[in-house]
């Protein structure tokens, strides 16, 4: 059973929304990942959004451009927490559909990451997941040390080649 919905409006969507995919993958998780519009098949979508949480969801990371419903509809009709993506939009760069998700009524909260922030919103997810799961926190605090050697390797090459030149 998918513990995370992986959600897009659109097709055009997916080269962000597979980033969340692959850091779920990394850390484990089932998730689930689908194309719904909550403008051209709003049945659909209810129908999906209202079963997720009998599906085994207990998190939803939704991507949407431009008016970038889809992250709100999906917390008006789910219980749990539900993390917007905001996409890049050739005619505001982004900036429309990040209004749209962080501007939500009191009552319907939608967390939301940077714009295109795929990556970013299933490592939110993985956090959220965390809290009652240690062995997904024991990953997450692993994954952190590894993010820290990372910086501290690439450093270590910069000095070199630094010191090298001179």
């Amino acid at each position: 059973m998918p513990r995370v919905a992986v959600v897009m409006g659109s097709d055009s969507d997916l080269v962000v929304m597979k980033k969340a995919g692959a850091v779920l993958e990394r850390f484990g998780i089932d998730y689930e990942m689908r194309i719904l519009s909550a403008h051209r098949e709003p049945e659909e979508f209810v129908a999906w959004a209202k079963g997720a949480e009998d599906r085994g969801v207990e998190v939803i990371v939704a991507g949407a451009g431009m008016a970038a419903h889809l992250p709100g509809m999906c917390a008006a009709l789910f219980p749990l927490p539900v993390i917007g993506v905001p996409m890049h939009t050739n005619s505001l760069g982004g900036r429309d559909s990040l209004y749209s998700i962080v501007q939500m009524p009191t009552g319907v909260p939608v967390a939301t990451v940077a714009i295109n922030g795929g990556a970013n919103a299933a490592l939110l997810a993985v956090k959220i997941l965390a809290v009652s799961d240690p062995s997904l926190r024991k990953k997450l605090k692993d994954y952190l040390i590894e993010m820290k050697e990372n910086v501290i390797q690439k450093d270590q090459k910069l000095q070199e080649e630094i010191n090298h030149g001179l």
